[in-house]
């Protein structure tokens, strides 16, 4: 199953051709009100001796909920010459054993696998939206409707970030639903989950709003939180309010065992409406870029930079020739506000970044070695992934001369000099200055801030370091100017980032 980087039991809804593959199931689609038409209000009723009832509005709804199958060429795993059957434990040995009997093509180089998922029409006219990986690598996509007509598909238009995809099917008068594009949702409103759990067919579930707003990895949007359970097969799904509205897409499930534990998510249809308006009009998303890397102020970085709350973000890294180092936005800035009002997090900066429309001027309130100044920004188009990772690729030329000055111990951190062969050891290029760690002690601040043997500290509080010695002499210069902390930033494989290390003197 496929992990989010922010929670390893973190897993995604819907189940698409790769996946099924692979024994992985993926995520759900994100909606939009491309559909303006109003459905009728519905409510729920109250039945004698009975809880609320949601019947009515499930017969209503359920007609544009529609399942989706895929099936694509993947490759086929036991074809693999380095699949080694005999290295396997016994009992799993037995088992692909069987599965190659059992399956005439187990040594073709590709096979056809297929997968399931959710999702709904939001047109009389055959357009419908589901989820991006349900149908990024289908060959082939079969819709099937609750009255049993079954339809080819083709895509519209997809968009990877929000893991959203529109599709179409020839034909009219089918049943629809609309996005509430402001739904107001507070904890503890009822809301009720349709899709296709497990192949099952149209199966509605219903619950409360948990929590709205979680950050679970999305960068462009806040889920919303749900207890209604969700299962593997129902993403794309909708989820409605007790008017009959979409207020969000069944996207992810936290859970240990891969079904529902009580703890869904679901993207808000508020977040959606503008990505497949874009999708249907364009085929693709045009979103705003300023070209850095950030990261939030986390810990004692604020009182490293002298600032009083955790409020901004922190800028890591520039891409060369993106709008940022044009207009000269630098590594080390903290962006405090955008347009006039305050940036919160790092996820905050990039979601309002990529709201702005190409060639907007924007203006960025930054802090810079303690004083604040504005720049303006002319907002670039954000490039698709592939290029994105080409211009992230390289780090930048760094100015200063390499230094030879042996290895020093400071703070719990052993420091040696970044000679070639260490460079070979961590995939350097030759232009990159710096100090490599080789050493940090277990139990020290370091350590607990994840500094690890195999980084590279490239600056303390924005000036070089090019050798042992000059890390030394920070700290030391830190602590006679009464710092209580200094700001690192370290390289490593992932890329950059900032650390803030307390300075106190290690007797004390």
């Amino acid at each position: 199953m496929f992990r989010s980087k922010n929670f390893r039991r973190m897993q995604t809804a819907g189940v698409s051709a790769a996946a099924i593959a692979l024994a992985a199931f993926g995520g759900a689609a994100i909606a939009s009100a491309q559909n303006t038409d109003s459905a009728p209000a519905l409510s729920g009723t109250m039945q004698n001796g009975a809880p609320f009832s949601f019947a009515d509005l499930i017969e209503q709804v359920s007609p544009a909920v529609v399942s989706i199958e895929v099936e694509a060429e993947v490759e086929n795993p036991f074809a693999n010459p380095d699949f080694d059957l005999e290295a396997l434990p016994p009992g799993f040995r037995e088992f692909f054993e069987e599965f190659r009997r059992r399956t005439p093509d187990s040594d073709e180089e590709t096979r056809r696998a297929r997968g399931a998922g959710s999702g709904f029409f939001i047109s009389a006219d055959g357009l419908l939206v589901t989820n991006y990986h349900v149908v990024s690598e289908a060959d082939d996509i079969t819709v099937s409707l609750k009255d049993g007509r079954e339809f080819p598909a083709e895509v519209v238009g997809l968009d990877q970030p929000t893991d959203l995809a529109v599709l179409r099917v020839e034909g009219s008068d089918f049943p629809h639903v609309a996005f509430d594009q402001d739904p107001n949702l507070r904890v503890g409103d009822w809301v009720v989950a349709m899709g296709n759990p497990f192949g099952l067919g149209g199966t509605a579930t219903a619950g409360i709003v948990s929590a709205s707003g979680r950050e679970i990895g999305g960068a462009y949007n806040g889920f919303i939180q749900i207890d209604a359970p969700i299962n593997r097969g129902n993403s794309g799904g909708p989820l409605f309010n007790i008017d009959g509205r979409v207020v969000g897409v069944n996207s992810q499930i936290f859970s240990p065992t891969g079904g529902n534990i009580g703890i869904g998510f679901a993207i808000p249809s508020s977040a959606a409406s503008n990505i497949v308006d874009q999708l249907v009009q364009e085929g693709r998303v045009v979103r705003g870029w300023l070209g850095v890397t950030i990261q939030n102020l986390a810990e004692d970085v604020p009182e490293a930079l002298g600032l009083d709350d955790d409020e901004g973000a922190i800028v890591t890294d520039v891409v060369n020739g993106s709008p940022a180092e044009k207009a000269g936005i630098q590594s080390g800035d903290v962006v405090l506000e955008m347009n006039g009002e305050k940036v919160e997090s790092s996820v905050d900066l990039t979601r309002r970044v990529g709201n702005l429309a190409v060639d907007e001027r924007a203006t960025f309130r930054v802090l810079r070695d303690g004083r604040e100044r504005t720049i303006r920004v002319e907002i670039g188009e954000r490039p698709d992934a592939d290029t994105l990772a080409e211009l992230s690729q390289g780090p930048q030329q760094e100015d200063s001369a390499p230094s030879e000055d042996g290895e020093a111990e400071i703070l719990g951190v052993t420091l040696t000099e970044l000679d070639t062969e260490t460079r070979e050891a961590l995939g350097l290029d030759s232009n990159i200055r710096g100090v490599a760690v080789a050493n940090v002690g277990g139990g020290s601040e370091a350590a607990e801030k994840g500094l690890r043997r195999g980084e590279v500290i490239l600056e303390v509080n924005g000036n070089a370091v090019n050798g042992a010695s000059d890390f030394t002499q920070a700290i030391e210069e830190a602590r006679a100017n009464n710092r209580s902390a200094v700001l690192v930033r370290v390289l490593n494989p992932q890329g950059r980032r900032y650390i803030a290390l307390s300075v106190a003197d290690e007797d004390e």
